[in-house]
């Protein structure tokens, strides 16, 4: 590595130049990758909802598959007006936001009917605030820090300048801003139909709440009103952002759940902006579920009839590199960011997915989100880490922590039911949104750069993988986010990620040597840009990682298994080794079905069993070519169809995933490992990319020991987010498991392991460890068992 930084400064100097001049590596690639821009006939067509959960909304859509391709939004020219000229080339944008049609929303009388909602009478007569009498304005002032949030509205003539302003800022942060038109007429036709919409995005960046009512804006469809989590403390931008439709909070969502007035408050707003017609964005948190609790409002309301139905609306936006944001946000941040804009160079291009509306209603009613199989964590994989029992509890994981408890007044059995299914349609959008989102060249060479080539590749190298992971992405129907050749989607790639590379271009060398940077602010980031192409490769990851825990019980065993190991040096496993190992096919599906258990929430659909995602993941190795299916010699063979008996008997079965192949013998199948030259190699990749997570797991669990506990919950993450952080830095890698979202999700599997209880105190949540795992033989059984999914 010192060899390196020492010749990184005369590299870099010649790297801007050889970059340009060294066509040897882009002649090199005999294949040359172009991915079309537009309406390119091999661009998977995204975003259509669930056929499953919502077929009749699905079935609005068929016919109508063609291509409409993408509008940069900030491609603003006279085409866009009525007028043409010279004059019209220099205020076009002006006019084009002129021209755009803004829908006014008045606040009328608003403030009175929320006061006078039974939910707010009630609240308020709980905490001892009802005036006598029901005054009006008593109550008016019970409800004063909430004022400014009822009063929110939507000013046409703001809203045009505000949108004026955002595209020519725009323009100094993005190369471009890529929307995707499939749905928008879909949109168009809801919209028109008096249909309510509620726009669901990710949370990644304070952009994504510009970014979307800028679309809309611009393509004449109603603004939402958004629900902004950050706190803006400058009271002149508060009150700007307020009269465009942005709904500040008062209080942080982690401290509102304490407040028994402000669920009440809020729902009840919802429901006079519903009854109004206002269309809705809500943002949700992948990691920690804040923002399901809008969703949960708009749910109950359906319950109780207070509005028929909603059509939700995911919304995927991905960028080259997410734009970083600070929860709290004052006038002095905004001048500082307005600066820098003047000054540096646009960073990255945004790509835009908005899919196809779906009812709420329908997917309520369809039942294909059963939650009456789910079960708390502990209860499916304990007693296999306890007691080595060889055979899996059939049931999906509830995660009961995305949806506070103080959203359901008690935990009678049917409100936990309507907790579930809130939860589930949560997940189900978390999982809708993030198949939307279009995978970027820069997420591509960062997980190619963190998961494959960690010590280091060659630019042509690296061109040859960036062809073969795109091919593999569109393959699994996710849309990409670059077009042109190859060549010129690496170079701008590794422009974007420059500051977290290492890049050397030595004389002696025609190829530039590309390294991720070794620390903890690099690997982090590239991680992040890296999330969205293992959440395309995740059933293909499930799988190896089921594979590698076998072969790790196989090695450990000793018998049965050839394994030459000649041509391996430490971690660093090369093409040649050679597996002879017959993996059977229901251990492999158990593995696989034991470590869904501990996805973070958003990788797996709740429609979906886990049994079916289990059986899944092992398929897709054997369409990657890592699994050959090995067939035991018997009488009749498998594909001699007609002399198989009872094959021709009808089964009474609602499942879909059920097959004629399902009835063959599953013990008499068996799978080996392919001995292609890049098997182990696309092994190893595709385990890396769930190592981070399992990783922080096992690092969480051996932290236990350092902790006095019980702790409050906040200083508890942080502690373990402190020793993640250390045992990182000792070990002078792994940097990507010591996240603060790494140590927030371990601490919640460690709660739904019941590993760590919770303990409501006056002073908030306590966290402690449990007397079972006190004892030090069941932390390390623990260990074990999420160790062994880790193949290094």
């Amino acid at each position: 590595m010192r060899q390196v930084d020492r010749c990184l400064h005369t590299g870099l100097l010649l790297f801007g130049h050889k970059l340009i001049k060294l066509l040897s590596w882009e002649l090199k690639i005999k294949k040359k990758l172009t991915v079309p821009t537009c309406l390119g006939k091999f661009r998977p067509f995204v975003g259509q909802c669930c056929h499953q959960c919502t077929p009749d909304s699905l079935r609005k859509k068929l016919g109508q598959n063609s291509s409409l391709g993408f509008n940069n939004l900030l491609s603003v020219n006279e085409t866009h007006t009525r007028y043409r000229g010279w004059l019209v080339r220099r205020v076009c944008c002006m006019l084009f936001v002129s021209g755009c049609k803004a829908y006014a929303s008045p606040v009328s009388n608003r403030l009175e009917r929320v006061c006078q909602s039974n939910r707010v009478k009630e609240a308020l007569t709980a905490q001892h605030k009802a005036p006598e009498g029901g005054d009006c304005r008593g109550q008016i002032n019970s409800l004063s820090p909430f004022l400014p949030l009822i009063n929110t509205c939507i000013i046409p003539g703001l809203l045009r300048f505000v949108g004026w302003v955002m595209l020519k800022m725009g323009a100094s942060m993005f190369d471009s801003i890529q929307v995707n038109l499939n749905h928008l007429p879909a949109l168009h036709t809801a919209s028109q139909e008096g249909s309510l919409l509620v726009y669901v995005y990710i949370r990644q960046s304070i952009m994504d709440c510009v970014l979307i009512p800028l679309v809309l804006f611009c393509r004449s469809l109603r603004v939402p009103y958004t629900i902004c989590p950050f706190q803006i403390y400058s009271h002149s931008l508060r009150s700007i952002l307020q009269r465009i439709g942005v709904v500040l909070l008062p209080l942080t969502e982690k401290d509102a759940e304490m407040d028994s007035l402000y669920l009440p408050v809020m729902t009840s707003l919802v429901r006079e902006l519903l009854h109004e017609g206002q269309a809705i964005s809500v943002g949700v948190s992948a990691e920690s579920g804040q923002g399901c609790q809008w969703l949960a409002c708009i749910r109950q309301l359906m319950k109780e009839g207070s509005v028929p139905d909603v059509s939700l609306v995911p919304v995927g936006i991905s960028y080259d590199c997410v734009p970083k944001t600070k929860i709290q946000v004052g006038l002095s941040f905004v001048l500082q960011w307005l600066w820098s804009l003047l000054w540096r160079r646009p960073g990255g291009s945004v790509r835009i997915h908005i899919a196809q509306p779906f009812s709420l209603k329908e997917m309520c009613e369809s039942g294909r989100c059963r939650v009456d199989e789910w079960l708390p964590l502990q209860d499916l994989l304990l007693p296999v880490i306890l007691h080595n029992r060889a055979e899996s509890v059939f049931g999906q994981r509830r995660m009961s922590w995305l949806l506070p408890s103080s959203h359901y007044a008690s935990e009678l059995k049917e409100l936990a039911t309507e907790r579930d299914l809130s939860i589930a349609i949560t997940l189900h959008l978390i999982f809708s949104v993030t198949s939307s989102m279009a995978v970027m060249c820069t997420s591509l060479v960062s997980s190619l750069l963190l998961y494959r080539h960690r010590k280091g590749v060659s630019t042509s190298l690296l061109c040859h993988d960036v062809a073969w992971l795109t091919d593999e992405v569109l393959f699994r129907n996710r849309d990409v986010g670059f077009g042109g050749s190859l060549v010129e989607v690496v170079h701008y790639s590794l422009s974007q990620l420059a500051p977290h590379l290492i890049m050397a271009a030595a004389p002696s060398r025609k190829d530039p040597f590309i390294i991720p940077r070794p620390s903890l602010a690099a690997t982090l980031h590239l991680t992040l840009q890296a999330q969205i192409v293992t959440h395309a490769f995740i059933s293909e990851a499930v799988g190896a990682c089921a594979v590698s825990a076998m072969l790790c019980e196989v090695a450990n065993s000793g018998i049965g298994s050839r394994v030459r190991t000649s041509d391996v040096n430490g971690e660093e496993v090369t093409s040649d080794m050679e597996f002879d190992v017959v993996l059977c096919q229901s251990e492999l599906t158990e593995k696989a079905l034991q470590l869904c258990h501990l996805l973070p929430p958003g990788f797996m659909t709740p429609c979906q069993s886990s049994q079916s995602f289990a059986l899944d993941a092992i398929d897709c190795l054997v369409r990657c070519g890592i699994l050959i299916m090995e067939e035991i010699p018997r009488d009749v063979p498998i594909c001699d169809f007609w002399k198989r008996e009872e094959t021709l008997t009808w089964t009474t079965s609602d499942d879909p995933y059920q097959s004629d192949s399902d009835r063959e013998d599953e013990e008499l199948r068996s799978y080996k490992i392919s001995q292609p030259n890049q098997c182990p190699e696309m092994l190893f990749f595709l385990c890396s990319m769930l190592a981070g997570h399992l990783r922080a797991l096992c690092w969480t669990t051996t932290g236990l020991d350092h902790l006095h506990t019980p702790l409050p919950e906040a200083e508890f993450v942080a502690q373990i987010h402190s020793h993640l952080c250390d045992t990182a830095h000792k070990k002078k890698r792994h940097y990507e498991s010591c996240s603060e979202e790494a140590a927030y999700t371990a601490v919640r599997t460690l709660i739904d392991l019941g590993v760590l209880s919770e303990e409501c105190q006056k002073e908030g949540v306590f966290l402690g460890v449990t007397p079972l795992f006190q004892l030090s033989e069941n932390r390390q059984k623990l260990h074990r068992f999420i160790s062994q999914y880790l193949y290094n």
